[in-house]
């Protein structure tokens, strides 16, 4: 078994010379065995162990079981206790995303300290109950791929492993560990799959574990390719300004769509909504956590929610500077929109730029009357995402001064009684 692990890591370049290695260690047989593997190969290790209080006396149990293994063989110890359930009820998740979100948030933290990869000791029986779980739950190639062995600085070095070798190898090693009871529990689903489903599809096949290895590392090589082929497509048809991501409507099919907004946080019912939008009125608005996405007359558009992110970044393109003049119309050389020429000693300084605002009014250059700057955006065809983060310049005293890119207000233009010009740019 050493000559297997010793291969699987170095075929898959999980770890370099030098490397810190944390393991998770939860005292199970499989998290044991890793432990050993590693610490007889002579990596350079340390122990990290949750306690998540789910099994009351039983936990501790495991917890204490761990620490004489680390007194006993002179490793470091990390070891955090959680109040799981007490997540559970403030987040309105289940028990094993509790433990999930809680384990790989400590996780995180430990490696941000010092340490270089995070070994978890998932093996191939796992993975076969991975592709199950997602292919139960609906899942494409992403999904049915189950685990890598290397995901950023977390590493699987037992995933060829299946759990019976993992077993025998610590019987005959003479490996001690600790036996999860809730790992007969077939409330969870996992479990249902071990030991219910598994066994029915062994005595169909006897090398039925083998082959579905075998589809999973497929879909994986599968995947690979179509990700990359993918990435090429969108990167020919989406276009990037700034902040806001777009693709005309007529390059999508359902799953191109999918694949698109996934990487924004969109579900897939979300994705069947938004496609089954796209020969409806413009302007349906949908939401992920993080991003917003508008279905517009000829595009689709995402953007992100957070308002002072966009307004920094849009906010850090603007320039200002007084030019002094003798003749001030003979300097009205530009009609470039990203330039704005103005009457110094109109303005109330200091200027200051936001979002728009319901309601805001403002005199557009030539006009005698004011006028709504919501009429304005749609005179001119704003899309949502303009409206949204065109910037608008105010004075101190909260006048509108410049649609920035797009229309000054006639109050502040340049006159032939102009003394300096107070010149704008926005970009570069």
């Amino acid at each position: 078994m050493l000559e297997k692990f010793r291969k699987y890591i170095n075929d898959n370049h999980l770890i370099n010379k030098g490397d810190r290695i944390l393991v998770a260690l939860s005292g199970g047989v499989d998290s044991m065995v890793l432990a050993e593997l590693l610490r007889r190969e002579g990596y350079d290790i340390a122990f990290a162990h949750c306690n998540f209080h789910l099994r009351g006396a039983e936990s501790d149990g495991d917890e204490q079981f761990v620490r004489d293994y680390a007194e006993r063989v002179g490793v470091k110890l990390f070891v955090k206790q959680f109040d799981t359930m007490d997540f559970v009820e403030n987040n309105k998740v289940s028990v094993e995303m509790a433990a999930r979100e809680l384990r790989y948030a400590w996780f995180d933290e430990l490696l941000g300290s010092g340490f270089d990869k995070l070994a978890l000791a998932h093996h191939a029986d796992d993975q076969i109950e991975t592709f199950f779980i997602n292919l139960l739950r609906g899942s494409g190639i992403k999904g049915l791929k189950a685990m890598q062995p290397r995901n950023g600085m977390y590493i699987r070095p037992l995933l060829w492993a299946l759990r019976e070798d993992i077993k025998n190898f610590a019987v005959e090693n003479g490996i001690q560990w600790c036996e999860d009871s809730t790992n007969n529990d077939t409330v969870y689903l996992r479990n249902k799959i071990r030991h219910e489903l598994m066994p029915v599809l062994d005595s169909i096949k006897p090398e039925t574990r083998e082959k579905i290895l075998e589809s999973v590392n497929y879909l994986a090589s599968e995947n690979q390719l179509y990700r990359e082929l993918l990435k090429e497509k969108i990167s020919q048809i989406e276009k990037i300004d700034g902040v806001l991501h777009s693709i005309p409507k007529r390059h999508f099919d359902r799953q191109l769509l999918f694949e698109w907004i996934r990487d924004y946080g969109f579900s897939y019912s979300q994705s069947e909504s938004i496609f089954a939008s796209l020969g409806g009125e413009p302007g349906k608005e949908f939401y992920s956590n993080d991003y917003q996405l508008v279905v517009e007359k000829e595009s689709v558009d995402i953007f992100p929610i957070d308002p002072v992110r966009t307004m920094h970044a849009l906010s850090q393109q603007l320039t200002m500077q007084p030019v002094q003049t003798t003749n001030a119309l003979s300097l009205l050389i530009t009609d470039n929109p990203n330039i704005a020429q103005l009457d110094y000693d109109t303005l109330k300084l200091p200027l200051r730029t936001r979002f728009w605002q319901q309601g805001d009014r403002f005199r557009p250059l030539g006009m005698h009357g004011t006028k709504l700057v919501s009429d304005f955006f749609n005179d001119n065809n704003f899309t949502t995402f303009q409206k949204k983060t065109t910037l608008i310049l105010v004075d101190n005293d909260g006048q509108i001064v410049w649609i920035v890119g797009h229309r000054i207000d006639d109050r502040f233009k340049i006159t032939d009684k102009t003394k300096t010009i107070y010149q704008i740019k926005f970009g570069e």
